[in-house]
């Protein structure tokens, strides 16, 4: 069967299209760009920056999908410090926002997400946000000892690989149930853990070693080999229901930082 002109220009297009389709690749640029439109929602409380998928889009705030009208992104805020992670096996990044000297402090872990390689469009925004009422929470005091952290960008030579950076994110993690988690992590001799208003220097001091039979659980991880971090977003459900952050910079292949924000 011969095809006209037409219908082969037709069949040219559709498979262009698909090879377009499957060549797409989720950008580090792109994600942050990404990531820069949800720092000016944050600061304006409008969500008129941010690029929502038409189809498939959800608000999650605390473990729960909420109205994002209702939610903290619909409150404007001074924003203090911002830094974003990009992880782009994933197609996500990661943000923290500190706000400390606005009328109510927030320190804020969100992940964003985008779907088919497509950072034009979110289809998901994924944020623990902590203030006054939470764990050790003191966004001053967190503004302070991360100001003085160094985040710079890993020599290729020295970074930990995705699997790794996974693997001591989860073993972080598993402390409070597995009782051999906490010594399966390098710890680095410098190393420092701010958990809100609580500096500890070195890190890997007064760690758990299992006691909890509950593992933490709806973990949600962005990967960012180029910083050597990881972050993960779950339901601290060993020590009770708490929506969670918990982010991991490896330098060397040490870990170099912790961060933990607990509601």
């Amino acid at each position: 069967m011969l095809l006209s002109r037409s219908s082969i220009i037709g069949v040219l297009f559709l498979i262009s299209s698909h090879l377009t389709a499957v060549s797409a690749e989720c950008t580090r640029e792109g994600l942050l760009a990404a990531a820069n439109t949800y720092i000016a929602a944050q600061t304006s409380g409008q969500q008129t920056s941010l690029a929502f998928s038409s189809s498939n889009f959800t608000y999650q705030e605390n473990n729960k999908v909420v109205d994002i009208k209702k939610g903290v992104l619909s409150q404007a805020l001074k924003i203090d410090l911002n830094r974003s992670t990009a992880d782009t096996v994933a197609c996500a990044s990661y943000t923290m926002l500190i706000s400390s000297t606005g009328s109510k402090p927030y320190v804020l872990s969100t992940q964003i997400r985008h779907a088919d390689n497509d950072t034009s469009t979110i289809t998901l925004i994924d944020t623990i946000a902590a203030t006054t009422g939470s764990l050790f929470f003191n966004a001053a005091k967190t503004l302070t000892y991360i100001k003085a952290e160094s985040w710079a960008t890993i020599d290729p030579s020295k970074r930990s690989n995705r699997t790794e950076l996974r693997r001591v994110g989860d073993a972080y993690l598993d402390m409070w149930t597995d009782p051999k988690a906490a010594d399966s992590i390098p710890w680095g001799t410098d190393c420092e853990r701010v958990e809100g208003s609580s500096l500890t220097k070195p890190c890997g001091v007064q760690l758990p070693h299992g006691g909890s039979a509950k593992p933490n659980s709806m973990r949600r991880y962005v990967i960012d080999e180029t910083i050597g971090s990881v972050d993960v977003l779950c339901d601290f459900s060993a020590l009770g229901t708490m929506p969670d952050s918990h982010e991991i910079r490896l330098e060397d292949g040490k870990v170099k930082y912790v961060h933990t924000v607990t509601v």
